[in-house]
């Protein structure tokens, strides 16, 4: 059986996936630099990783903002381009295993679509993602390694930096509970550290993502909401979204391989996964 390989081609990375009798390999990601050299690189570093050769390869599915820049192949392969919301859809109810439900891809921005048992439609977005993390903990703290935000998130406390319900309130409110925010960055205290900083930049983002599918979510009348995107992997993240479970009564799944799935739904959208719905 030959391989399904997926390349979702990004603004600062280029992501790779690849399926062999309708099973999933290992993912890797790389440096974008330009659109056909991270393409190309991907391609090989992949191949060098898992042993495959180039004749293995029957299908190579691209997708991403930088899929125009390529031509018609790639290392002499055919290019089957995928439009990136039906990557983004197909691959969020791939990896969390549900067939309906709004996903929302955090790359540099947001996109949000709403799939419904292998209808995809794009529902919008917002330019709040991960470029804004990045941006953001630039400016406050000096730092715009996505790993290293990450690390110093988790070990954040919000509560330095974001007035919460609890703060303000005099009494219960219902449908409230305390530690929902009641506006990002208005209490920053004068002990604020950088982790707590890069701490509520996730919590600002997240949430904000967050509201945006919640209300997608609710215009399609979905119960499900699946994250997708490096953003979406952060343990900070799954954090703000449990919070936001509890706030809005919708589920917020964070998919497997989270960093990966626009790539996978590439890959799966060529057939890749041997299924066709």
């Amino acid at each position: 059986m030959y391989m399904t390989i997926g390349i979702d081609i990004g603004g600062s990375t280029t992501d790779i996936v690849g399926f062999e009798n309708g099973e999933l390999l290992l993912p890797l990601t790389v440096k974008a630099s330009d659109p056909v050299s991270s393409a190309a690189g991907a391609l090989g570093r992949y191949l060098a990783e898992t042993g495959k050769d180039l004749k293995d390869i029957s299908t190579l599915a691209v997708t991403g903002v930088g899929a125009g820049a390529l031509g018609e192949n790639l290392l002499g392969l055919p290019i089957s381009r995928i439009d990136e919301f039906r990557a983004i859809g197909r691959g969020g109810v791939f990896l969390s295993g549900v067939t309906s439900a709004v996903v929302a891809s955090l790359g540099t921005g947001t996109a949000i679509v709403e799939v419904e048992k292998g209808h995809i439609e794009h529902w919008g977005g917002t330019g709040v993602g991960g470029g804004t993390l990045v941006g953001l903990s630039k400016a406050l703290i000096g730092v715009s390694d996505i790993e290293l935000i990450a690390k110093k998130a988790a070990k954040g406390r919000l509560e330095k930096i974001d007035l919460s319900v609890g703060d303000i309130a005099t009494q219960e409110i219902p449908g409230l509970p305390p530690d929902t925010t009641a506006a990002n960055f208005a209490k920053m205290a004068e002990d604020a550290t950088d982790d707590d900083l890069a701490m509520a930049v996730v919590n600002l983002v997240c949430e904000t993502v967050g509201m945006i599918a919640a209300g997608a979510a609710g215009a399609t009348n979905k119960k499900i909401v699946v994250l997708i995107g490096k953003l979406a992997a952060f343990p900070a993240a799954a954090k703000v979204f449990k919070r936001l479970s509890a706030l809005n009564g919708l589920e917020y799944r964070i998919a497997k391989l989270a960093a990966f799935a626009t790539a996978v739904g590439a890959a799966v959208e060529a057939g890749g996964d041997n299924r066709n719905n």
